[in-house]
């Protein structure tokens, strides 16, 4: 039996006993720590059981050599129908290719954006492949926001960069056959959608020509696509007449099926899929029954009957794999589900085969498959997880390593082998038939090893292009586990080669077993209080840092690096911290610079002479892994030529946004307002009442307190309405007079802003708005501007983007009763924690009105 000892002769150092640590309080505004919690199959998961039934389909897969590619540009974008009915009914090796991350979006969720936001968006997608059978793919290419056409979005993009991405891509998946979602003309609704098809088409023939991205021929050979067509729907069409008469001879395919051996619909698993893309509110019912799919052919072979009309899906493409594909098929046919492992003598000898074979891009795809489905038959469970979730450079890190074969089937533990540490150990260890082996052991890591930042946020990149250095990096959906371990086994005669992610995972008194990534971090974190700091005037303030020890015995001195014109005392601040996670709080005194400027504030720690300056971010939400990433210590400081009105605000949060607390950073205290303050008596308090993003969209009851809020403006308060989209509102007059919206918005951010009344109070009381209070803004103007409104509502002001007419709706005042009703579509969600200073100066003025 393998003992404890044994294993610690492996290594050269000792073991650890296994700790759980508490986690630490933060202070203020610093997400350090939120609850872990986790759905959904990971590498931060714990092993996979597949069942019989499963079992039986991921072996009737290995005789399907066939590969389809879904193209389309945001996440969220893709038909999960017809990928689930392709990975699962025709088992092909299915993949979506996704442009961009989804970063420019909304969240429905929480308060990420950008960055932030297309993390969890990365998360969600893998999240609906490991429902739906896909796998997942990317570009380098940002989603910088909605976007009217690909020729903005080209201007945007590098275009030459996004195409040589999906040919990598293209070239490394090997597709027979591309489908694209979207049209490449108008009908696509979006600039992204457009280029997504058309980048599909260049890429079609790009992909296939040695001349084009020969660098990428290091790693990857050619490849000519069969076909490619566009996925074609009523929806891009103006009725469903107009489509039938467009798609009439169009390939048609029902992917309704039923697939008995996972007990649901294809519809039904494609709504559980969708349903992960929960920040984008898209939540969905299963659907059964027959549901077609029609497709229209855009290059190469025309299609008549089926989308791999022509195509080879056997083995046959494969020379000299006769026998493999017998061998498999016998396995399907003699299959037991009441005694699975009873056909891996079977499939053991067709890897054995598989192994002859000459080399090939199937050959170590399907052998990889064959080893899962003959793990999965075993019943064979390997687990390697850590005693912490995180480890820095140069640290040892304590493992646990379990296995456990639940079969009859001989296997023997022979060879270890840890990834960084290259350690490599010889050993014979016999699995009895469901006797658990566990044992621990401790290295340590590398000191040149990298912290687990991803890959597409570790160098900076545009407002269009990610910053990718490693073209084996490309296309992937998130970074490779942080460190594997390697264990051989001999399973029969055939030694198999299993690399287990290590993972962490602690056991909650309620939800039981809790698994998330294991990852390296920086000796130390960073952590500001605050993104943006506000300066009203020349009157310095405190800025607050978090310093934690990412490892122990951590001595060293913080400083903060200020733009020119502006100072911190002290000028830095020693810090010594035994323990890993220790904490302290560091205080500097600002003083800003003597005019209104914007710059960067950042941290930095000098540890053994070396500099690190980075934070640390944890998202967690109950349908997607913790996820965690290092931005740079930064801040935005802000000297803001700033005069405000009124001192408390009421604010009703929708969507989720930052608001609240960009309005708390130039003094105003803010009230988030619960379900018992929605009464008159209660808003009455309060010099202005906002309403976030989407409020009318997401808080459902606020068709209860609609009354209460005009009644509020009546009686002489301030209402402000963020904006909202045009479907699904809560109530039928969001406003005191009628209004509606449209999905009209400015996406250019420089879009030029006339100002329709000058002399109307907004604009001039208590702070002068000019041109110049609308430089400097991020992302676009505004969404969702009103297209038609009661004449009781005034036009501020106006803005476009080239060659749109003007939009006068962004901002719209009305005077009712004493008070103001005021509706905007600008985006303000997106300028105020962002520290755009003509932004706080002309929403200070809304707040102020009547004041």
């Amino acid at each position: 039996m393998l003992t404890r000892n044994t294993i610690n002769d492996l290594f050269r150092n000792t073991s650890m006993v296994l700790k759980n640590r508490m986690f630490f309080q933060p202070f203020k505004y610093i997400p350090f720590i939120i609850l872990v919690l986790f759905s959904g199959r990971s590498f931060s998961q714990a092993p996979e059981h597949p069942t019989a039934s499963k079992i039986l389909l991921d072996m009737k897969k290995l005789n399907v050599l066939g590969t389809v590619l879904y193209v389309a540009a945001h996440p969220d974008d893709e038909n999960t129908m017809l990928i689930t009915y392709m990975s699962n009914e025709k088992l092909y090796n299915t993949g979506y290719l996704s442009l961009t991350r989804g970063d420019g979006g909304q969240n429905l969720i929480g308060p990420e954006i950008r960055e932030k936001l297309g993390i969890i968006r990365t998360q969600e997608l893998l999240q609906a492949r490991r429902t739906d059978g896909g796998k997942q793919f990317f570009t380098r290419a940002v989603d910088f926001g909605f976007s009217k056409s690909p020729e903005e979005t080209f201007t945007i993009w590098n275009r030459e960069q996004v195409l040589s991405d999906a040919v990598w891509v293209i070239r490394k998946f090997r597709p027979d056959v591309i489908i694209t979602r979207f049209p490449k003309g108008s009908r696509a609704g979006h600039g992204h959608h457009s280029a997504s098809s058309i980048l599909a088409e260049e890429a079609f023939d790009a992909a296939a020509d040695p001349k084009r991205f020969p660098e990428q021929l290091k790693y990857v050979q050619v490849w000519q696509v069969k076909r490619l067509l566009w996925n074609t729907s009523s929806w891009a069409f103006k009725s469903a007449d107009d489509f039938n008469k467009y798609a009439k001879g169009f390939l048609k395919i029902d992917i309704g099926g039923f697939n008995p051996l996972l007990g649901k619909s294809y519809g039904e698993i494609s709504a559980e899929s969708r349903s992960m893309h929960k920040s984008q509110g898209f939540g969905s019912t299963g659907r059964r029954g027959e549901s077609m799919e029609y497709f229209e052919p855009t290059k190469g072979e025309k299609a008549t009957t089926d989308l791999f009309d022509g195509i080879n899906t056997t083995w046959s493409r494969v020379p000299g794999s006769a026998n493999v594909s017998k061998l498999i098929q016998k396995a399907v046919t003699d299959y037991n589900s009441s005694n699975p492992a009873a056909v891996v003598p079977t499939l053991l000898i067709a890897l054995k085969e598989m192994r002859k074979l000459p080399d090939s891009y199937w050959k170590p795809i399907k052998i990889q498959e064959l080893q899962k489905v003959i793990q999965g038959a075993m019943g064979l469970y390997l687990e390697v997880t850590a005693g912490d979730f995180d480890a820095a450079p140069g640290t040892p890190v304590q493992l646990k390593v379990e296995l456990i074969n639940r079969s009859a089937v001989p296997a023997v533990l022979e060879h270890i082998r840890y990834g960084f540490a290259g350690k490599d150990t010889s050993i014979q260890v016999p699995l009895k038939e469901d006797q658990d082996y566990n044992f621990t052991a401790q290295y340590v890591l590398p000191a040149t090893v990298p912290i687990s930042q991803p890959y597409w946020l570790r160098k900076p990149g545009t407002v269009g292009m990610f910053n990718i250095e490693s073209q084996q990096e490309v296309g992937l959906p998130e970074n490779v586990p942080a460190t594997q371990v390697e264990l051989n086994l001999r399973i029969g005669q055939e030694l198999i080669s299993f690399n287990v992610p290590v993972v962490y995972k602690r056991t909650d008194p309620v939800r039981g077993e809790i698994y998330r990534p294991f990852v390296i971090n920086p000796p130390v974190f960073l952590n500001l209080a605050e993104n943006v700091y506000m300066f009203a005037s020349t009157e310095p303030r405190q800025v607050s840092v978090l310093v934690k020890a990412g490892k122990e015995n951590l001595t060293g001195t913080i400083a903060l690096q200020l733009p020119t014109g502006w100072r911190a005392e002290p000028a830095f601040i020693p810090v010594n911290m035994n323990r890993k996670d220790d904490e302290k709080q560091v205080d500097f005194t600002v003083y800003p610079s003597a005019n209104q400027q914007v710059g960067e504030l950042k941290v930095v720690a000098t540890i053994e002479g070396i500099t690190y300056d980075k934070s640390l971010n944890v998202i967690n939400y109950a349908h997607i892994p913790a996820q965690i990433n290092f931005p740079e210590a930064t801040a935005r400081v802000v000297r803001l030529d700033l005069k405000k009105k009124g001192t408390k605000i009421g604010y009703v949060m929708g969507a989720g946004d930052d608001v609240p607390q960009s309005l708390h950073e130039i003094g105003y205290e803010v009230t988030v307002l619960q379900d018992k303050d929605m009464t008159l008596d209660h808003l009455k308090q309060f010099d202005a009442v906002i309403l976030g993003v989407r409020a009318y969209n997401t808080v459902p009851r606020l068709r209860y307190y609609q009354a209460d809020l005009m009644k509020y403006a009546e009686e002489g308060g301030t209402v402000i309405v963020q904006y909202n989209v045009d479907q699904a509102l809560l109530v039928a007059n969001i406003g005191p007079y009628p209004l509606r919206l449209s999905r009209d918005r400015v996406t250019d951010e420089k879009s030029t802003v006339r100002f329709l009344k000058p002399s109307h109070p907004v604009l001039n009381v208590p702070n002068k708005i000019t041109s110049t209070d609308f430089e400097g803004w991020v992302q676009e103007r505004g969404l969702y501007f009103p297209s038609e409104w009661d004449s009781r509502y005034e036009t501020i002001i106006s803005t476009n983007d080239l060659n749109d007419p003007p939009l006068d709706g962004g901002l719209l005042i009305a005077k009712y009763g004493k008070g103001y009703y005021v509706y905007t579509g600008y985006s303000w969600f997106r300028e105020l924690p962002a520290g755009v200073p003509g932004a706080y100066r002309l929403f200070v003025n809304m707040i102020s009105l009547g004041k």
